[in-house]
């Protein structure tokens, strides 16, 4: 009888599955299209993000207002913890026009301009082109790397001045117009077209309100304290429809023809102090280069010297008529410069950390 009564129980309220015991489920409906939801994944070692999304489908949504995706589901990560940043960002890059190296210094790539000389040391410069290095042949090219890279703050450091000095030129590139500005003798000089050629001379004219003291007394430095000089302008007689390559011709022209001018003055002015004689001048259009002599009395000076203040060409006049008595940069050398021009250094300075301006 209780058999009979627990039969009849267990068909209208059966018992719970025993402990494993399996139970036939039907899997659960899959819609044939529906969003994907990531499923983030902890980072396995090897994995070269922080988390990796498994696409799995979603059970059926009920429809709802669109919802905007979270910041963090739309902006990529800035930056993953565990990798350095400098190898998420472009590494600063200098790179020798004629480049056929190059190494990592730093943070930056250097591409550099390799010769071989017949020397004992490796040499390196770093000028507007970029790093130029030059080694004896027997030295690797290992040897090479290891030595720029011992070398590696003070190469950077020359090689970022370079940039920035480059970057100031381009800023103070000439457009050559009319009412165009330039330097000349340190002062501001404004190009005046002239299509009358309403002034006397050939070519052009300097016209200046009040002559500076620089101009009173041909080639020679304004004295120390001076007040500067009044707006000055050239006249070229040319028509307001010049070509720009025809207004910078004619001002070159007659800059050269003026170089000339200033240059011989100063070239007399102190040869008699350094007990030299000078035999010719030539001017040079060099873009690296300020000044050269010979021992036999030639002279060359740069025309664009004639963009700086006059003593700045008078420390360039002197270091070349320096070389008629000492034919190299000795100690004895700079001596003999200081003896016309005690501030050499603080000139050579400014030559340096002043560009010219492009044409």
């Amino acid at each position: 009888m209780q058999r009979l009564v627990q039969l009849a129980l267990d068909l209208f309220d059966p018992p719970p599955a025993s402990a494993g015991a399996t139970a036939p489920v039907a899997p659960p409906a899959t819609p044939r299209s529906g969003p994907k939801v990531p499923v983030p994944r902890q980072r396995r070692a090897g994995d070269a993000t922080e988390n990796i999304a498994d696409a799995v489908p979603a059970a059926p949504l009920v429809p709802t207002a669109p919802v905007a995706d979270p910041p963090a589901a739309r902006t990529p990560a800035m930056h993953t913890p565990g990798v350095p940043l400098p190898s998420l960002l472009s590494p600063a890059e200098f790179r020798h026009p004629q480049a056929n190296r190059e190494v990592l210094l730093g943070d930056a790539v250097v591409g550099y301009a390799l010769t071989r000389a017949r020397r004992r040391t490796i040499g390196f410069t770093v000028g507007a082109d970029g790093l130029a290095v030059r080694a004896p042949s027997w030295v690797t090219l290992s040897a090479v790397d290891a030595a720029l890279r011992e070398k590696c703050d003070w190469i950077l450091r020359k090689l970022g001045e370079a940039r920035e000095r480059q970057q100031r030129m381009e800023g103070g590139r000439i457009v050559w117009a009319h009412g165009a500005v330039l330097p000349y003798l340190g002062e501001p000089l404004t190009v005046v077209l002239d299509p009358s050629h309403g002034f006397t001379g050939k070519g052009g004219a300097l016209v200046s309100a009040a002559p500076s003291s620089a101009q009173q007394v041909p080639g020679s430095a304004a004295p120390e304290g001076a007040a500067p000089a009044e707006a000055r302008s050239l006249h070229i007689g040319l028509p307001h429809s010049a070509s720009p390559a025809q207004i910078r011709d004619a001002v070159q022209a007659w800059l050269m023809r003026d170089a000339r001018r200033h240059f011989t003055a100063r070239l007399d002015h102190f040869a008699p102090l350094l007990g030299v004689r000078w035999a010719s001048l030539r001017l040079s259009s060099a873009q690296t280069r300020w000044g050269s002599a010979k021992a036999d009395g030639s002279i060359r000076l740069n025309w664009r010297l004639l963009h700086y203040r006059p003593a700045i060409i008078d420390y360039v006049v002197a270091h070349e008529l320096a070389h008629l008595r000492v034919m190299d940069h000795s100690p004895r050398f700079w001596d003999t410069v200081a003896t016309v021009v005690p501030d050499y250094a603080q000139l050579r300075g400014h030559l340096r950390e002043e560009p010219a301006p492009l044409w």
